[in-house]
């Protein structure tokens, strides 16, 4: 194969993807991910020190984003290790969800 040929191949392949947009949404969704869970974490000690609890609503989706995160990448990669981070944030996030529940019931604060 030539040049131009490879670079033929390689542009059909593309199918007009604009990788450096693809990139910059990556980054960004990074970024806000980092921030929701910076965010979470200030709102649950500020509910933790001024209520006296903790809202088990907002870790549920903190850990919801986290698994659907992990099971996108297990569906792509196919990698053991990451269908076990995938389950591990999946317990997690059924956990929060039962917790919020159970503070929605009032069964606890």
């Amino acid at each position: 194969m030539n040049r131009e040929d490879i670079l033929k191949k390689a542009q059909e392949e593309n199918n007009g993807k604009d990788y450096a947009d693809i990139e910059a949404q990556k980054s960004g969704t990074r970024a806000a991910y980092f921030i929701a869970v910076f965010l979470v974490i200030i709102v649950d000690l500020v509910n933790g020190f001024v209520l006296g609890y903790v809202n088990r609503g907002m870790d549920f989706v903190l850990f919801t984003m986290a698994f659907v995160a992990f099971l996108t990448k297990y569906i792509k990669l196919r990698k053991r290790h990451e269908l076990f981070v995938t389950i591990f944030w999946g317990l997690l996030a059924l956990m929060m969800l039962t917790l919020w529940i159970l503070q929605l019931c009032g069964v606890m604060a």
